[in-house]
């Protein structure tokens, strides 16, 4: 089982970039999904949750209302739509996979992680 992100790359600030992450074999449908991020020096940090359905979702107040996560009706594969990014958004984003399918208590319950994308969002 593996989570797949892409859409990385390098932007000036004020663009957008969309990033995806495919569950394989349809892995997690029944799980919330979302997306975390690290720069360099600094510790992970929550950036969105979607629940499995779709239909609920939370973010870190520092990408609220600039970022958008979706997902299909139970489907494993989410996308984070990033506009008006900032060079503070620049970080190797992660894509993770939760125990449970809501979207309370968004720091606990990670337990699979993919591999990173790095976006990197210059002045």
């Amino acid at each position: 089982v593996q989570l797949q992100a892409s859409g990385g790359g390098s932007v000036q600030a004020g663009d957008s970039l969309r990033l995806s992450c495919a569950a394989s074999d349809g892995a997690f449908s029944g799980r919330a999904m979302g997306w975390f991020r690290q720069a360099p020096g600094k510790d992970r940090e929550f950036v969105a949750v979607i629940s499995w359905d779709g239909a609920k979702t939370s973010y870190a107040d520092s990408v609220k209302g600039r970022f958008t996560l979706s997902r299909r009706y139970a489907e494993t594969t989410v996308y984070l739509q990033m506009n008006s990014l900032k060079p503070e958004d620049t970080a190797v984003y992660f894509c993770a996979a939760r125990q449970g399918a809501g979207v309370l208590n968004p720091l606990e319950g990670w337990y699979f992680w993919g591999q990173g994308t790095l976006v990197t969002v210059s002045s």
